[in-house]
């Protein structure tokens, strides 16, 4: 029987994921987008319509009005909509409400990043462990399907890790998930993602070395790495979701993560830090008025689905894995790179969007076609990355393999490898 689709959010990745389920919509029964504002959800159908991508223009995606924080709301409307699968890409404080719902209903669960509390930042490792985890046994126990962290970062990077070593190493000693944009937006200052949620990743660095937990100011490591396409880049040590995961379900002495920034991202990030703006707690202002500086800085900025018309350059996203094969040291980087331009001629978004938007689309269809239809909770690397890589390389997102050196510099010049 085909599943019916419920995507909550209506945001920049949500809109991706959308064209994507459009565009093979003939794998899946009814598709729903859900959202607490009904006017964002029917601007992507506008946009599915007008990029023409319905697989099955006789196959509609329908839109709807919901509260994903209402357990009982998202109760009823699945209920009554007989939602197989359900999509969350709605914003991470909602995470463990959905996937209360799908516990109650039967629905498979999918998200792309770790729930967050309003009033908690950067909380003791391993993230998962404090909310998604502690539902683990219920969802065994009632045979539902929640696949955890199915964007790109986390997402990808961890059917990377786990592609590396299935294919490639006989033990693993570091993996490092490297993050870049190369790309311009044309706005003074903006983010690529949810502001809030953006700000709230760069409070502390938590990171996995030498199989422990390691605790870091924020940006006070960066180095130099020669990337495929976008060349060198500067990339900055930060704690990331995937880190807490896979430090848990893949062997490897340490694995950390790094994003670049501009030297102009980071003069405007240490002024908002620095005078407070990027708080979650609240303030009064003069005339009594309760705000939160964080959310107040989000309002400011543009809306990073405003950003994908005029949006230039390339992503690249990958792990570079260090190990030993057949007893030999081996270094390998196992990557993507994507265009703003492509993206946005293809769906009318950006290429951050973009990576984080196809994932859950090729892990709902692993899901419907019984692959990855576990009965049971599990991160993506605990998965075989093999269907999942390739549905992939067939939806926008192809996946290259390169031997390199890995120097003092921290810089690698990549060489072609087949997989073996």
């Amino acid at each position: 029987m085909e599943k019916n689709i419920l995507i909550v959010g209506a945001g920049g990745v949500a809109h991706v994921a959308a064209h994507k389920f459009a565009q093979n919509n003939g794998l899946f029964g009814d598709i729903y987008i859900a959202s607490r504002t009904i006017e964002d959800c029917r601007e992507i159908v506008q946009s599915i319509e007008d990029k023409g991508n319905y697989q099955n223009p006789s196959k509609k995606i329908s839109v709807l009005k919901i509260d994903a924080l209402n357990v009982s709301q998202m109760i009823e409307t699945m209920k009554k909509l007989n939602i197989g699968i359900t999509v969350n890409l709605a914003s991470a404080f909602c995470n463990m409400s959905i996937l209360e719902a799908c516990i109650e209903t039967g629905s498979a669960y999918i998200d792309t990043a770790i729930h967050e509390e309003p009033n908690k930042v950067c909380e003791d490792p391993p993230w998962y462990a404090n909310y998604e985890w502690k539902r683990k046994d219920r969802c065994a126990q009632k045979g539902i399907t929640a696949i955890l962290g199915s964007g790109f970062d986390p997402g990808v990077v961890n059917a990377y890790a786990a592609f590396a070593k299935k294919h490639f190493f006989d033990s693993i000693d570091t993996i490092d998930i490297m993050d870049v944009n190369a790309g311009s937006h044309g706005k003074y200052f903006a983010t690529n993602f949810d502001p809030e949620i953006n700000f709230r990743e760069f409070v502390k660095v938590w990171t996995w070395i030498d199989r422990q937990w390691v605790c870091k100011p924020v940006h006070s490591e960066k180095m130099i790495y020669d990337f495929p396409v976008v060349g060198k880049q500067t990339v900055y040590l930060t704690g990331h979701d995937e880190l807490h995961s896979l430090s848990k379900n893949i062997d490897a002495n340490s694995i950390r993560f790094w994003m670049g920034f501009s030297d102009h991202y980071i003069n405007c990030f240490n002024v908002l830090k620095n005078i407070g703006l990027l708080s979650e707690k609240p303030v009064k202002t003069a005339e009594g008025l309760e705000v939160i500086p964080l959310k107040v800085v989000k309002a400011c900025l543009p809306d990073p689905k405003s950003l994908a018309a005029n949006y230039t350059g390339n992503t690249c996203i990958g792990d570079l894995v260090v190990g030993v094969k057949d007893g030999r040291k081996q270094v390998l980087f196992i990557y993507n790179v994507c265009d703003h331009k492509l993206c946005f001629e293809e769906v009318g978004s950006q290429a951050i969007s973009y990576t984080a938007g196809v994932p859950p689309v090729a892990a709902s269809i692993l899901i419907a076609r019984g692959d990855w239809d576990i009965k049971k909770m599990a991160n993506i690397e605990e998965l075989d990355p093999d269907p999942f890589i390739d549905l992939l390389n067939n939806m926008g997102l192809s996946t290259e393999t390169v031997k390199t050196s890995y120097s003092k510099r921290k810089t690698f010049k990549p060489k072609p490898v087949n997989k073996s």
